[in-house]
């Protein structure tokens, strides 16, 4: 039998830095339609995706 190592990471005090939260403000100003995306690994974002639609009429 195998002992499971999977263990969570450890809470932080911080959920998201200002430098975080400062890029997806910045992602999101200014666009009208679409969807932001935020990667979670290890409890902090590791990546933000942005998928911005232009409607033409």
């Amino acid at each position: 039998m195998t002992k499971n190592t999977n263990k969570p990471a450890p809470k932080s005090e911080e959920v998201i830095s200002d430098e975080v939260l400062e890029k997806i403000e910045k992602s999101f100003k200014g666009m009208l339609h679409g969807t932001i995306t935020l990667i979670i690994q290890d409890s902090r974002v590791i990546q933000l995706e942005k998928h911005e639609k232009i409607r033409l009429v």
